[in-house]
């Protein structure tokens, strides 16, 4: 058999499913270009983490369902943005037909939390406003001592004994995270569990990554460009002076972001 037939019975692709981080944008009213001012704030200020980022679009918190020539003009002010809109997330039959009319995916990973919650996910009237303020400041944050970084409940610890460089990532993968040397200016860190660094954290933290809302972010020297708990962050144009060098841990009050001295 020749190399041309040979090559004929191979798969033209390999499909496969992963752990990919995408951000999840929860609408809270219905208002493209203050929606778009937002989004190009949040690529400015940080912009290796939001630039070209993708980005699934929950409608559930709107008190109707909007028509598909009004999400078409909010996907417009969200590319706009930087940001790239790629699905929409786990609704009704109704969220279901508009997902297929603007050619666009239910995401897997929000169907099932959803379907994990039980809840409705399109409500009847509107939701409270967010107990997260505009610009958090450094709070006491929830009483525990840094822990010997165990694993997350049924998953592993990755250890790394090499300093993170700049432009390099490093992701733990259904567990915690421990690095042993510092994560420089420009690095990112990422895990499922909780993020332990026992060096300078100068880059960028991002623990909870697939949603746990129990993680938490330990270093011993806080320098840190951007951290964020499942999905809840905060960006840092200069540390606290409060905060500035000092070990600190990071982790969720209820939807509020906490950053306090240990």
């Amino acid at each position: 058999m020749t190399t041309a037939a040979i090559s004929a019975l191979e798969p033209v692709g390999e499909l496969k499913f992963g752990q990919v981080g995408i951000a999840n944008l929860r609408l809270k009213r219905l208002d493209g270009p203050a929606l778009e001012q937002e989004l190009a704030d949040k690529v400015r200020h940080a912009p290796h983490l939001f630039e070209r980022a993708p980005l699934v679009v929950d409608l559930s918190h709107l008190s109707a369902l909007p028509d598909v020539d009004t999400v078409q003009s909010l996907l417009a002010h969200i590319r706009s943005a930087g940001l790239i809109p790629v699905g929409l997330a786990y609704g009704t039959s109704d969220n279901e037909q508009l997902a297929r009319t603007l050619g666009l995916p239910l995401l897997a990973k929000f169907r099932a939390a959803y379907e994990r919650a039980g809840g409705e996910p399109m409500v009847a009237t509107p939701p409270a406003p967010s107990r997260t303020p505009p610009a958090e400041q450094a709070a006491p944050a929830p009483a525990a001592s840094p822990p010997a970084a165990p694993a997350a409940a049924g998953g592993t610890t990755l250890h790394v004994d090499q300093p993170v460089r700049s432009g390099q990532q490093v992701y733990a993968r259904g567990g915690d995270l421990v690095l042993n040397k510092l994560v420089a200016n420009g690095a990112e860190v990422i895990a499922d569990g909780s993020i332990h660094v026992y060096g300078a954290l100068r880059g960028r933290a991002l623990a909870g990554a697939l949603g746990d809302e129990k993680a938490r972010i330990y270093c011993r020297e806080f320098h840190a460009e951007l951290v964020s708990i499942a999905g809840h962050y905060r960006v840092f144009e200069s540390i606290p002076d409060e905060l500035r060098g000092q070990p600190v841990q990071v982790g969720l009050d209820g939807e509020k972001l906490v950053i306090a001295r240990f």
